[in-house]
């Protein structure tokens, strides 16, 4: 048979699904794999549907940056929240999630050949996207715990380049990056843009889909907010996470305005326009109470706590870096198994799943990824405790 080539062979395949299919062949398996909240949609977002049907025009196709309400009740959480201001440098473009939002900016902003810079370990769709785009990512290790090293980003620039991503809370460390280490990578772009010509420079892309999951104190930083970072700052959003939206597909990016032709030109080519009945369920959700968003952060912030006293009892056998964001810990397994083998032996024989750290480009040891978002406290603390002791009784066979 005829084998067929593509640009595809160049990008790895999603580890969700091939992790949910062991998962499906192991019954009773407890997921501390995929990165999705427990809780549902706000009830504002659902007494928002009978807006959308009311409307008979609403079947039809909308503009292909969203709905004039939502783009102004997102204008208005943004100025609140995130202090970026929608001004006549930038603009809001809503999308079928942050992901869409990372396709649409990478495609606006290179040519085949050219550079990202991606921070590892990176979040594998963004390696996949940039791939798919016929570019290279370049990648740049964090330090000991996580954290960028804006230096070594500048020395990885070459003219090629042509943005550098940072997420924050990360996915899949969880570690939150400060406010001086985001400035300097604003500052890294915004020399790289004064050396370029015209709009070939260097953007900022940060992923800020769990801008609401911080925990101890910390605070959330949106590079966009920074002084004079509109014009090459991409500011990447997602209702996925904080208001259970996953399946709904509604994110929405920030982007300097001399990009809003071309991100246009992609989105309308992918999708013409988000989802409208999302649109009306998102413009919901942004009106549910503050309650709303705070009982669930803290309830997942007390399972983050019952799993990260579980975890401790791993020292030695495991390195635990200290995270304050998003739902995530990423673990150094002190053994020379191979990652994925070790995943599917922890749902074998111990039916608990976690992602491998290889599908994030981390190829040297050991290292696995688990989420405790999707799961209430008693479930969360099955879960945990079947990963201890899997862990345990594997690598100390």
């Amino acid at each position: 048979m005829e084998s067929l080539t593509s640009r595809m062979q160049a990008v790895q395949s999603p580890i969700i699904p091939v992790v949910g299919e062991l998962i499906k062949n192991s019954p009773g398996t407890i997921s501390l794999g995929q990165g999705v909240v427990y809780y549902n949609p706000p009830p504002e977002a659902i007494k928002f549907l009978p807006k959308f049907f009311a409307e008979p025009t609403n079947n039809l196709y909308k503009s292909v940056e969203g709905i004039p309400p939502l783009l102004t009740a997102l204008a208005g959480k943004l100025q609140a929240f995130n202090n970026i201001e929608i001004n006549g440098e930038n603009c809001i473009v809503v999308t079928a999630g942050s992901n869409m939002g990372f396709m649409n900016a990478i495609l606006a902003i290179t040519n085949p050949g050219d550079e990202i810079i991606l921070n590892t370990p990176y979040y594998f769709n963004h390696e996949m996207a940039i791939a798919m785009a016929g570019c290279r990512a370049v990648l740049v290790a964090t330090d000991e715990n996580y954290q960028l090293r804006p230096e070594a980003i500048a020395q990885a620039i070459t003219p090629k380049t042509r943005a550098v991503v940072t997420i924050s809370p990360n996915n899949p460390t969880g570690v939150v990056y400060s406010k001086a280490a985001l400035r300097q990578v604003n500052q890294i772009c915004g020399v790289g843009r004064s050396c370029a010509e015209g709009d070939r420079g260097i953007y900022h892309i940060s992923d800020e889909a769990y801008e609401y999951f911080t925990y101890n104190g910390v605070k959330h930083v949106s590079p966009g907010a920074f002084g004079n970072s509109s014009k090459y700052t991409i500011s990447l959003f997602s209702l996925s996470k904080a208001y259970g939206f996953a399946s709904w597909r509604i994110g929405y990016m920030v982007i300097p305005k001399h990009l809003f032709v071309a991100v246009k030109k992609v989105q309308d080519t992918i999708l013409i326009c988000p989802p409208v009945i999302s649109q009306y369920a998102a413009l919901g959700a942004l009106q549910a109470k503050e309650e709303y968003l705070k009982s669930n952060i803290s309830a997942i912030a007390q399972v983050r706590q019952l799993v990260l006293d579980s975890l401790n009892r791993l020292q030695g056998l495991c390195s635990i870096t200290p995270a304050n964001g998003a739902f995530y810990f990423f673990l150094k397994v002190n053994t020379q198994m191979d990652a994925f083998e070790l995943v599917k032996r922890l749902i074998q024989e111990h039916k608990v799943a976690v992602i491998p750290g290889t599908t994030f480009g981390m190829d040297d040891g050991c290292y696995l990824r688990v989420a405790y978002g999707a799961l209430q406290k008693e479930t969360a603390k099955e879960g945990i405790e079947r990963l201890v002791q899997g862990l345990e009784t594997i690598v100390r066979s």
